[in-house]
C-alpha cells in the first residue's frame, strides 16, 4: 500500500499544478482517470508476491478411500504412501497430506483414507501430469505404480471431490497434545433429502454459525466440505479430531448441551435438512502430515 499512496499523492500534486494552470481537474471534472489509475495499481500490487489473492480462496479436497483384501496389500500401500506419494506431493509444494485408518478396521475390507488440500481445480488436474514428469516418484513407487494387474496393491478405490465452506475456506492443522495412536478423528457424512435441503445444510454451518459452535468448543476442526463429485450426493462432510476417545465424547457431549446449538436446531427453517449421517471414525498413520 505504500507504492500506491506515493502514486496517487504524486497524482494528486501533478494535478493540481494542472489545475492551477488550466481551471481543470486531470481526467475530467469527475476524476475518473484518478479513479481508474488508483484500480489499476491495487490490481497490480493484490496480483504480484505469487497471487497472494488467489491463495486466499476456498480450498478444494480429495479423499481417496483405498479397499484392501489383505494385511500384505495395507503394508504395500503403507510403503507407497509413505516413500514415494507423500514425498511426491510435498515436492509439488501440497504439504498438509492426511493418511487415516478406521479405529476398527474390517478385516474384510481394509481401508485407507488419503485426504489432499488443493488450492484450486487447477492444481488438482495438474497434479497427475506433475506426477508423470518426477522421476523420484516414479522410481520410489514402481512397486505400487507398474503392479501387474494379477498382483494389484488394492481391490478397489473410491475418489471423492469436495469444496471447502465459505465458513472455513481452508484446511486447518489440528491443535492436539496426544500420541497420534491414541488420537480419534471422526469424518462426518451429512446426506440431504433433496438438493434443496442439502443446500439449507450447508447454510446452517457457514449462515447459521454452526462452525462457530464448533470452534468456540474447540472441536479441532481440519475442514468442512461440499462433495462436488462422489458416490453420495447431495452430500456434505467434514472432520474433527480429538486427543482420544473420551474428549471426543466430552466435546459432543458439551455441543449437545451448547444453548446455542439447541436454538440453532429448533429453528424451523432448519428442519428436515439431513436424511442420513454417518460417521467414521479414524486414526492417523505414524507419517502422516494431519
Amino acid at each position: 500500500m505504500k507504492n500506491t499512496t506515493l502514486l496517487i499523492l504524486t497524482y494528486l500534486l501533478l494535478g493540481a499544478s494542472a489545475s492551477h494552470a488550466t481551471g481543470k481537474v486531470p481526467g475530467g471534472t469527475n476524476g475518473s482517470v484518478l479513479t481508474q489509475t488508483v484500480q489499476k495499481i491495487r490490481v497490480a500490487e493484490e496480483n504480484t508476491a505469487g497471487g497472494t489473492r488467489a491463495k486466499k480462496g476456498r480450498n478444494f479436497y480429495q479423499i481417496k478411500i483405498y479397499h484392501l483384501k489383505s494385511p500384505a496389500q495395507e503394508q504395500r500401500l503403507d510403503n507407497f504412501l509413505r516413500q514415494a506419494y507423500l514425498p511426491a506431493l510435498h515436492r509439488a509444494n501440497i504439504r498438509k497430506v492426511g493418511v487415516f485408518k478406521p479405529i476398527q478396521q474390517d478385516t474384510a475390507d481394509i481401508r485407507v483414507y488419503v485426504l489432499i488440500p488443493f488450492r484450486s481445480l487447477s492444481e488438482f488436474d495438474d497434479l497427475g501430469d506433475q506426477l508423470a514428469k518426477d522421476s523420484r516418484y516414479q522410481q520410489s513407487g514402481s512397486d505400487y505404480i507398474n503392479a501387474p494387474y494379477n498382483n494389484a496393491p488394492y481391490a478397489r478405490m473410491e475418489s471423492i471431490l469436495l469444496k471447502a465452506f465459505s465458513g472455513s475456506p481452508e484446511l486447518t492443522l489440528p491443535k492436539l497434545t496426544g500420541p497420534k495412536s491414541e488420537r480419534v478423528y471422526e469424518l462426518r457424512s451429512y446426506e440431504g433429502p433433496t438438493e434443496k435441503y442439502y443446500e439449507n445444510k450447508v447454510k446452517m454451518f457457514n449462515a447459521g454459525n454452526e462452525i462457530a459452535i464448533f470452534n468456540r468448543l474447540g472441536f479441532n476442526a481440519v475442514f468442512y466440505g461440499e462433495v462436488m463429485s462422489g458416490s453420495r450426493m447431495p452430500n456434505l462432510m467434514y472432520l474433527t479430531t480429538f486427543n482420544n476417545q473420551a474428549d471426543r465424547d466430552a466435546h459432543w457431549k458439551a455441543f449437545s448441551a451448547d444453548p446455542d446449538w439447541k436454538k440453532l436446531s429448533a429453528l424451523e427453517e432448519y428442519k428436515n435438512n439431513v436424511s442420513k449421517n454417518e460417521q467414521f471414525f479414524l486414526r492417523p498413520a505414524e507419517y502422516s502430515d494431519i
